[in-house]
């Protein structure tokens, strides 16, 4: 059983050697992790863990994968994506030029979510989805749009659900087991590595989606990242959390305004 003590020599290691700042995770997620951690590659104790994290640079890279691992799916909660589609991106439409900021966006299937409304909009050719996760894993995954061919049927689904009419396998190729997702869509993304933790700002976004991210922080790290948001929104801009996220008793709750139950609040002030 990995103790309170453990964990925290094994994030002190994780920032002092790596840069890695977990320290503000919500405990008990990051515990059930690292237990789980210990149990599938069986280490018979937490000082060979450390061990191997200490000089396995390798198996870092797959510790912080498990780590920050993100469930997702394309047109996840379809009514989600169904307010997108018919309120928020109306919205979007007078602007001259669309900056969207998927934080936290794992192996990137809601950013081909969002193309894919953005292309059925017509409002594609003048966006760009900028994607940014700390895992470079995960990131490189989304970057190559090659996704599992047995996925394709509950994504389907959800886009349906989520309102849309054309055939959704028009939008990728499939070869060997796996999709292709069309090349017009991933050519309107930027994948970037970015440590919501310490990294800042980097442009003006009219949409910021982070979602089912916020749960795994503690209340000081949810506020940073929170004025980090409201930073990086422009005037009216949209903030879209996960179902079990919400500005409510935030410091930056006052300058919003709940545009949908689903989540979606507008930048007011």
């Amino acid at each position: 059983m990995i103790e309170e003590h453990d964990l925290d020599l094994l994030l002190n290691d994780l920032f002092e050697l790596y840069g890695y700042d977990f320290t503000n995770y919500a405990r008990a997620s990051l515990k059930r992790r690292v237990q789980r951690l210990c149990s599938l590659d069986k280490f018979p104790s937490f000082a060979e863990l450390r061990y191997r994290l200490r000089s396995d640079e390798t198996y870092l890279k797959h510790f912080v994968e498990e780590l920050t691992v993100n469930v997702t799916e394309m047109f996840r909660d379809p009514g989600f994506y169904r307010v997108l589609r018919q309120e928020v991106i109306d919205n979007l439409r007078a602007k001259p030029f669309i900056r969207i900021w998927h934080a936290g966006c794992s192996t990137g299937e809601e950013v081909y979510s969002m193309a894919i409304l953005l292309k059925e909009a017509n409002l594609l050719h003048k966006s760009l989805l900028y994607a940014t996760d700390l895992n470079p894993t995960v990131l490189e995954k989304a970057r190559k749009g090659f996704f599992s061919l047995s996925e394709m049927k509950l994504n389907s689904e959800n886009y349906i659900a989520s309102g849309g009419v054309q055939d959704f396998s028009s939008y990728y190729t499939a070869h060997y087991g796996q999709v292709k997702f069309d090349e017009s869509l991933s050519e309107k993304m930027i994948f970037s590595t970015h440590n919501l933790v310490s990294d800042s700002s980097f442009n003006e976004f009219d949409l910021i989606l982070c979602r089912n991210v916020l749960i795994y922080f503690d209340k000081s790290l949810q506020e940073r990242v929170l004025r980090l948001f409201y930073d990086s929104l422009a005037q009216l801009g949209f903030l879209a959390l996960g179902t079990r996220e919400t500005l409510r008793f935030s410091g930056v709750e006052p300058k919003f305004k709940q545009f949908s139950q689903e989540k979606i609040w507008r930048k007011v002030t």
